[in-house]
């Protein structure tokens, strides 16, 4: 479990984060939700400890973030930022065997290379793993880096937008796999994402932020209705059944 407990960031005279606490529990989808400039990407950071807090604490596992040792930490939580810039030039391959480096240390195992494997056919990522970075699509791209924190085989995953820069299959296809990991392998996985109709589909918690705080948070069911959705986005949005998914529709 992870557990925020009244975390603040600051930056200049600007509270980008303020006061936030809520509970991730094990075993679920996490979907940060709310308008540009919420705070998402900077609780997300937060709770990974790729950036300071200015106050407030957060366990992971029972453990007090700061007490963590750097490398037990990259075997037990993993992140993905939504800006990727690797300079090297490296194949797909390369890229996701990155991912071992908590365990390897740079030199690879077989058991590293089988969680590599696994990590690009989850991705579909097999018939063009010798491909470079350069030359691929954005969105071939972001399912390697994907594919790259799946390979790292943390209990716990981030991910800051991790839709960007994909057409509608992959994003789908992102979403069913991410599902997959949590019914089927147990993984605990948050992600900032802006398309609600996703986050209504595939979450099992909704956390809701706005300002910098945290404004609403429960099931999917209970924050995606009418009211709750209009004091987050600060507009009128229906909501339809399909399939016994609920689905906004805010086009018109």
């Amino acid at each position: 479990m992870v557990d925020v407990r009244n975390v603040s960031k600051r930056y200049g005279s600007k509270n980008v984060v303020e006061n936030v606490s809520v509970t991730i529990e094990k075993g679920k989808i996490t979907s940060f939700i709310g308008p540009n400039g919420a705070g998402k990407s900077t609780l997300l950071s937060m709770i990974s400890r790729l950036i300071s807090k200015d106050q407030g604490e957060i366990y992971i596992d029972g453990q007090e973030i700061g007490q963590w040792k750097s490398g037990e930490l990259a075997k037990k939580i993993s992140i993905l930022k939504q800006s990727n810039h690797i300079s090297l030039r490296l194949t797909i391959r390369e890229l996701v065997s990155f991912g071992r480096f908590p365990y390897s240390q740079g030199r690879l195992s077989e058991e590293d290379w089988r969680y590599v494997d696994e990590a690009i056919r989850y991705m579909e990522l097999e018939e063009i793993q010798h491909k470079y970075l350069d030359q691929l699509s954005g969105g071939q791209r972001q399912r390697a880096y994907i594919a790259m924190v799946i390979a790292q085989n943390t209990e716990y995953i981030l991910l800051d937008e991790p839709l960007n820069n994909l057409d509608m299959k992959h994003s789908v296809q992102i979403m069913k796999t991410l599902r997959k990991m949590v019914d089927e392998l147990g993984k605990t996985i948050v992600i900032v994402i802006h398309d609600i109709n996703f986050a209504s589909c595939y979450s099992d918690y909704i956390v809701a932020l706005k300002d910098g705080k945290v404004i609403k948070e429960g099931s999917t069911n209970q924050i995606i209705q009418p009211d709750v959705l209009r004091s987050i986005y600060d507009m009128d949005i229906q909501i339809k059944e399909i399939d016994q998914n609920k689905i906004c529709v805010y086009y018109a």
